[in-house]
This record gives C-alpha cells, sequence and structure tokens, in this order.
C-alpha cells in the first residue's frame, strides 16, 4: 500500500488535468439546509428546520442540488443532492487543478495536514408521523481514494447519525475500507468518478485519463443501497449526514443522498440499473466486445431470498453472441442458458446490500451502421418476505431518459432499456456542408454515413436564416443570412459525439457587399455548455465614398477582452464585394489562429488570437446575432462550410 509521502503530494499537485467528461454540466450554488432538505425529502411537511454548514469561504461550494449526472439519478422525485469534499459542481478529474479537494487539487483551508479539514453537514429536525417506525434514504459513496488507500488512514468518512428520544443514537459510517465497495470507475460513467491510471496501476497516486482502461480504474463508488433507523411515532428526530476528509485534504469523495422517508415497517425495495461498455474503445464497430454490468440492490430493510426459480434473467439482443465464460457475480450463481440465449441469475440479496453481475458479447460481424444493439434484463423479488418471487423489476440505463414511462411507475428514466449503435464505418477526418442537397428557403441539415452531425434553425420574411439558391460561390447552393438584432439569435448546430472526435479545424466561405447604413453580425462559437470558445464579428461603417453604398464591412475576431481587425488585402482592411474564406483552427490548448483567404489571391491575412474559455474542440453550436435593426439589411451568402476533426484518443 503506498503512503501519500511529502515527494508524491508534490509530485501529483504539479499535474494540471484538463480532460472533457460528457456529461450534464451544473455550477454550484449557495445553497442552504432548506434547499437541500426540500431536494430530498419525500413528505416536506416532516421538516422543522434545517442547516447545512461546510469549509469553503466562498459560498457553499461543497454541496449542490442535481437532477442527474452520469449514471446518477433520483430515487425520489425530481431532484437529490451530493455532499462533496471538494467543489460540487465540477468533476473531480476534470478540472485545472484549483478544485479543492480533487486528485491533483488543492485544499479549502489549513494545509494538506491541518485542521479544519474538507467537510461538509447537513443536519435536519424532522417529526416523525403518526403510525411511522422507522426513517429511511438512498445513498452512494464515491471517492477518488479507490483503490489507492483502502486500508490505509487516508478514507473520507460519510457519516449518517438519527438522534432519536425514544430509540437512542443509531449511525452508519461508510468510508473506502468498507465492504460496500462494489463498482469501480467501469461502473459509473459520467459521474466525475470514471477516471483511470493512465500508468494501468490504480494502486499508485497516478495521472488520471477518463478514457476506459479495464485494469486502471482509480475511482470507485459503492453500490445505490438504502439504509433505516428506529424511530418513534410523533417524536422530533436530529437526521445528520457529515461528510470530512481523513489525514489529509486531498482527493475528493462525494455523497449522493436522496428518497428521504418515513415507514411504518421494514421492507424490501430493488432498484436495478445497468450499462453497457465497448472494451475496444472508439465507436462500437463488429467485432468489437461489449461488456454489459448490472448492480441490483436491496435498498429496503428486509432480505431478498433466493426463492424458487431465478432471481435476475437477460435475454442477449439480437446480432451479438456470448462470449463463454464471461458471466460473473459477486455473489449467487451466473449462468448462460443457450437454450433461452440468456444470462440467468440465482440468489439472495440481504438487506442494504447489491449483487453486481457482468457479462461480455461479440458484436456480429457485417452489421450495416447504425444498427442498434437494445435490451433489459428482468429481476424477480419478493415484496411481503412469502418465499415467493412476486414483482419484477426491469434494469434501466442510468444514462438515458427518454421521457417516456413504460412501467407506468409515473417515472421516466427508470425503466429504459441499454442501446448502443453499431458504427460500420471509419470516423470522417474533414465533414462538408455546401448546401447543394437542402431545399431553398429552409433550414440546413447535413449526415455523414446516416448520423446527423450538422442543423440549422431557420427564420424567413423580414430576416432570412435560410438555404438559398439563387447565389452561390462553387457548388450548386448556399446559406443566405440576413439578420436584424429583433429576429437574433439564430443558430448553426453541430453534434460530432458519434464521430468520437474532436474539432480540430473551422471554415467557411463568404461572400458580402457594401450597405447603406449601420449594421453588424457576430457569430459566437459555443461548446455544449453554452461557454464561449471563439466571437468574430462584421461590423459596417461609413468609410467609403460612393453614396448611399458608403457603409463597409470589417471583419474582426475577439481575443481575451479585445476585437482585433482581420485585414484584406483593400485599404483599410475593408471587404468589398466578393468571395472570401475565413478559416478558425486551433493552436495549442490556449490559442487558435484566425485566417482570411479571397478568391484569386489565396491567404490574405492570419493572426493568432487566445480562446476565450473552453477548449475549441468541443464545439457544439454558433449563435448568429445582430445588434442592430437596418431598414436595409446586408445580405451575406456562406458556402463549402467545411470542418476538421480528429479522433478522441
Amino acid at each position: 500500500m503506498k503512503s501519500k509521502n511529502f515527494a508524491i503530494i508534490i509530485a501529483v499537485m504539479i499535474l494540471s488535468l484538463s480532460l472533457m467528461i460528457p456529461s450534464e454540466t451544473v455550477e454550484a450554488g449557495s445553497y442552504d439546509g432548506l434547499d437541500l432538505a426540500n431536494a430530498i425529502l419525500v413528505n416536506q411537511s416532516t421538516l422543522i428546520n434545517s442547516q447545512y454548514t461546510d469549509t469553503d469561504d466562498l459560498g457553499h461550494r461543497q454541496a449542490i442540488v442535481l437532477a442527474s449526472r452520469g449514471t446518477m439519478l433520483p430515487t425520489g422525485g425530481s431532484s437529490f443532492i451530493l455532499l462533496t469534499t471538494g467543489v460540487a459542481g465540477y468533476n473531480p478529474a476534470t478540472t485545472d487543478g484549483l478544485n479543492p479537494g480533487d486528485e491533483r487539487g488543492n485544499w479549502f483551508a489549513a494545509g494538506k495536514y491541518g485542521t479544519p479539514r474538507d467537510q461538509a453537514t447537513l443536519t435536519l429536525t424532522l417529526q416523525v408521523p403518526q403510525y411511522m417506525h422507522y426513517i429511511y434514504y438512498d445513498i452512494q459513496f464515491f471517492t477518488l481514494e479507490y483503490p489507492d488507500y483502502i486500508g490505509s488512514q487516508y478514507n473520507d468518512k460519510l457519516t449518517i447519525t438519527v438522534d432519536s428520544p425514544s430509540q437512542g443514537t443509531t449511525e452508519y459510517t461508510i468510508d473506502v475500507n468498507g465492504g460496500d465497495f462494489v463498482l469501480n470507475a467501469n461502473d459509473i460513467e459520467g459521474t466525475g468518478y470514471d477516471v483511470f491510471a493512465t500508468s494501468g496501476n490504480p494502486a499508485d497516486v497516478d495521472w488520471v485519463t477518463t478514457t476506459p482502461n479495464p485494469t486502471g480504474a482509480d475511482g470507485g463508488a459503492t453500490a445505490l443501497i438504502g439504509r433505516e433507523h428506529p424511530v418513534s411515532p410523533n417524536e422530533q428526530i436530529t437526521l445528520t449526514f457529515d461528510i470530512k476528509d481523513t489525514g489529509d485534504n486531498q482527493f475528493d469523495s462525494a455523497a449522493f443522498i436522496d428518497n428521504l422517508r418515513f415507514s411504518g415497517y421494514a421492507q424490501t425495495k430493488i432498484i436495478a440499473r445497468k450499462t453497457v461498455q465497448d472494451i475496444n474503445e472508439g465507436l462500437p464497430e463488429p467485432t468489437d466486445i461489449l461488456e454489459y454490468s448490472i448492480a441490483i440492490s436491496n435498498i429496503g430493510t428486509a432480505d431478498q431470498s433466493n426463492n424458487p426459480g431465478d432471481e435476475f434473467e437477460d435475454i442477449l439482443p439480437d446480432n451479438v453472441g456470448y462470449i463463454p465464460g464471461s458471466a460473473q457475480a459477486s455473489s449467487g450463481t451466473i449462468a448462460y442458458n443457450s437454450e433461452g440465449n440468456k444470462i440467468t441469475w440465482d440468489g439472495e440479496i440481504s438487506n442494504e446490500s447489491s449483487v453486481v453481475l457482468s457479462f461480455q458479447v461479440t458484436i456480429n460481424s457485417g452489421l450495416a451502421n447504425g444498427t442498434e444493439i437494445s435490451n433489459q434484463g428482468t429481476v424477480y423479488w419478493d415484496t411481503n418476505e412469502d418465499g415467493i418471487n412476486d414483482a419484477t423489476e426491469l434494469t434501466d440505463d442510468p444514462a438515458v431518459d427518454d421521457g417516456i414511462d413504460l412501467d407506468g411507475d409515473g417515472e421516466t428514466g427508470d425503466d429504459d432499456p441499454t442501446v448502443i449503435i453499431v458504427s460500420s464505418y471509419e470516423a470522417p477526418t474533414i465533414v462538408t456542408e455546401d448546401f447543394s442537397d437542402d431545399s431553398a428557403g429552409e433550414k440546413a441539415t447535413q449526415s455523414h454515413e446516416g448520423q446527423t452531425w450538422f442543423e440549422t434553425s431557420e427564420q424567413s420574411v423580414e430576416s432570412n436564416f435560410e438555404v438559398a439558391s439563387s447565389y452561390h460561390y462553387s457548388t450548386l447552393g448556399s446559406f443566405k443570412t440576413k439578420l436584424r438584432a429583433s429576429c437574433s439569435p439564430q443558430y448553426w448546430n453541430y453534434s460530432f459525439s458519434q464521430f468520437n472526435s474532436d474539432v480540430v479545424w473551422w471554415e467557411v466561405w463568404f461572400a458580402c457587399g457594401n450597405t447603406s447604413e449601420e449594421s453588424d453580425l457576430f457569430l459566437d462559437f459555443k461548446n455544449t455548455d453554452g461557454n464561449d470558445i471563439a466571437k468574430v464579428k462584421f461590423e459596417y461603417v461609413q468609410a467609403g465614398s460612393d453614396h448611399p453604398s458608403d457603409y463597409i464591412v470589417k471583419l474582426y475576431y475577439k481575443s481575451s477582452s479585445e476585437w482585433i481587425q482581420l485585414n484584406s488585402d483593400f485599404l483599410g482592411g475593408y471587404l468589398y464585394n466578393g468571395w472570401y474564406k475565413m478559416r478558425i483552427e486551433k493552436y495549442g490548448d490556449d490559442y487558435i489562429n484566425y485566417s482570411l483567404y479571397q478568391v484569386g489571391k489565396g491567404l490574405i491575412d492570419t493572426q493568432t488570437g487566445s480562446i476565450l474559455g473552453p477548449f475549441f474542440s468541443n464545439l457544439a453550436r454558433i449563435e448568429w446575432s445582430s445588434t442592430k435593426s437596418p431598414v436595409v439589411c446586408p445580405i451575406f451568402f456562406w458556402d463549402e462550410h467545411r470542418i476538421g476533426l480528429t479522433l478522441i484518443s
């Protein structure tokens, strides 16, 4: 077991990670105890008062209310909370090293071995309703200390305490040394704890990446579990959730908390979640190996016995073949039934515990691009402890919510099958939209091998944002923009996730001309979170002598907070009538090259500007807008739009 000596700490702190995790992005807010309590209480009328404290001096960033994050989904209502030893609004491995508590980060206070260490505490005073004898909640613990510090003194602790006047004090503690850890980074995609040791040895403090590595999982979690504490009807109790660092202040941990409710009796409750991973990495292709993982959790306080018949079965989907010997179970008996082409599991799940199953299949060869592989397992369980499995629970994919309530329980997303789309082509390195296959007067779309990567919004009549066929550069069509402030913004939307690729460069040919009054046009390049990557503007100024067309356009890009002109070879750098090409290209991690070309003259200007915020590779849309409302609005035509891509390693 490796200790956290000073040399190791210095080594890990000098690394700044800049990995991107595709997941729903949120920002931590200044949540108080009432916000947090209401987000998890099934019956909010039972709340008497609440209090939240943490060690963050900048506004309670160690707690957040969420609707989803990766495999985390509400188990009751529409929200859950996270309490963390770091900043709850950011994924631990995706920061630049400034996130207190993260792996490669700093700490909130007192130095790495000082006190107080990072801590977040939510305390609730609750009124127990009549006839209620138990308080329940759903909990899941995530940490970057797994598996590095199993058995060491460095283990963040989550402690839940209930003080009942009649039943005394009951306490439940989770840390990395406990036996509840059944999930590793492969099973918790999108949570921020799905990180992998680049060396392949997760037992060491290591550089980490979000690229899956079967032997390098450097984060872990318990299964989603339920806990109960005894209480008595009509009394007031105090419930405390507390997460804190132990031994030092580094390495994030987080507590998922939801579905806080009272009950009159002990109960069994089954939750089953299933994920799939292409262990060959990249896009799922024919002959690749898929690994399915299923976590079946009994979050109730009554045991699920090994009753007659199987407790789980999963009929394999079409277009795959089972890999003999790959089925594994953390307990009980798992098998492949070739006659029924299904995985079966037989066993018991004790109260407040989980079982994890896994198996592998090979994607059939020769499948068409876009083939869907979809399936769902079924858990058979006993609701009333009579020895008969009288209920079923479908596995759901925690990363998917199609908005449809399949099982009639009033919830969406808790019954969605696990789906993977087969890609039978090489990811493109260049994609092109020349508007020649779009209809004039309508929006534009473009696909590659059946996968749509480009789509525009649509605006016509007074302003125009639509396909044009009457004027173009080298193709059969173009895209016309004539925007006023009243019709702004409009959008060019991109989706490159299906190609597993990042954007390297973006370019488009365009034509513009003089006009008779002041006008402007802005292109704001944004990432999937809506943050600015780059900004370009065309600005008309009165500088010509040919009245009434004496307003001439200049092209600018934004670098930091300054607008800088990109010049033509005309006097003053103006763009006169004609076709030009603008190219924007990633340059290193912090810069963008801006280039301007002109028909018949080639490259006429190139400059380097800084990226405004997130990485250029994560381009999701361009927002088009104007701040002016001219009577005679200038028209731009856009043609032969191309984007360079690189495969995500």
